[in-house]
């Protein structure tokens, strides 16, 4: 790859109607320069994920456009779903794949707030490397309260949108866009119908851990003012438990950085956490793209003669130690990026 390229992966509150998705996706399609690598709609969550590569302008352009088209079929009024969203285009991310910069990609973050605010009357918030305030930079802390506690949370000066009115929009809610390095979207299943098993499990592994509670069940405030937690087992690892449907539990997770906290480190902790309560993790799953190299590194752990072994044969490991083939069939040249990028632009 010699051309810079950037990475788009806008998430759409919108997972069970094929023919939506399908005319949202449409302008990326059509414009020039970037390529569609990736369209995955849940319907449990209600929400679906777009992964388009290109040109920055062009990939900049599509997001626009495709923004635009969802602001007049997504209606959050009647909108329901396990994933938690404050928004119709809920989360717009930009990430640098090659030759771009991140703070390049904070600038097309930052355009693009500033476009889609003005054209459709929506507010939109900045958030991780494009964020301009402490507060704003974790997703998980501005959707807080969701669609439904947004109109009372945009009435607080500390959380005024960066861009749009501070009305609240009924319809869209609001957005949030912002630049990060590659983010791996990953669930694993267990054998279990109780959600609240699950979010134990995110508990004691995600970054952020969980609260310290008395004997009454009610949160204990530090000295500092904020409520007191207890650490979680993994860096750079956002995790909570939700519904994969009606009978499986699944403990939902992003991995903000896969050389830190990888693939394999967090299925083999649910594993062990999810023995010690009589419960097995049957399948796993990505949403979205995933890099190589955590797929390589998840296969060193599988593989049983991981240094001799090649590239392909590395990548198989890590499909069936991380159950990735379970729930439907897994095709790596589709789902790792570098591959998946190599195939669409030759």
């Amino acid at each position: 790859m010699s051309q810079p390229l950037v990475e788009c992966v806008p998430n759409f509150s919108e997972g069970r109607d094929k023919s939506v998705i399908g005319r949202i996706t449409a302008p990326i399609e059509a414009i020039p320069g970037v390529t569609l690598l990736d369209v995955d709609m849940g319907a449990d969550f209600n929400r679906t994920v777009v992964t388009m590569v290109g040109n920055p302008d062009d990939v900049l352009k599509a997001a626009i456009e495709c923004t635009i088209v969802a602001s007049e079929l997504i209606d959050m009024r009647g909108h329901t779903g396990e994933h938690a969203r404050m928004g119709a285009v809920d989360v717009v991310p930009f990430i640098p794949i090659n030759g771009v910069s991140i703070e390049e990609c904070a600038s097309l973050s930052e355009i693009y707030a500033e476009t889609v605010s003005q054209k459709l009357d929506l507010p939109v918030y900045l958030y991780a490397e494009a964020a301009r305030s402490e507060q704003r930079v974790r997703l998980p802390d501005i959707r807080r309260g969701e669609y439904e506690g947004l109109q009372e949370k945009m009435q607080s000066e500390i959380w005024a949108p960066d861009y749009g009115p501070r009305e609240f929009n009924p319809k869209l809610g609001a957005t949030a866009t912002g630049a990060r390095q590659i983010l791996i979207a990953y669930n694993v299943n267990l054998n279990s119908d109780d959600k609240t098993k699950a979010n134990s499990i995110a508990s004691m592994i995600r970054t952020s851990g969980s609260l310290v509670k008395d004997v009454n069940g009610e949160k204990i405030i530090g000295e500092d003012g904020k409520p007191l937690r207890n650490p979680g087992k993994f860096k750079a690892l956002q995790a909570a438990g939700w519904m994969y449907d009606d009978s499986t539990a699944q403990v939902s997770m992003n991995l903000l950085d896969h050389k830190v906290t990888g693939l394999h480190h967090v299925t083999e902790a649910i594993r062990e956490e999810s023995q010690k309560i009589g419960l097995n993790v049957v399948a796993g799953e990505l949403v979205g793209l995933v890099p190589l190299e955590a797929m390589i590194s998840a296969g060193r752990n599988y593989h049983k003669e991981p240094d001799s072994a090649d590239e392909s044969s590395l990548v198989d490991a890590a499909i069936k130690g991380l159950m990735l083939d379970i729930l439907g069939e897994f095709n790596p040249e589709s789902s790792i990026i570098e591959w998946a990028i190599r195939e669409a632009l030759g």
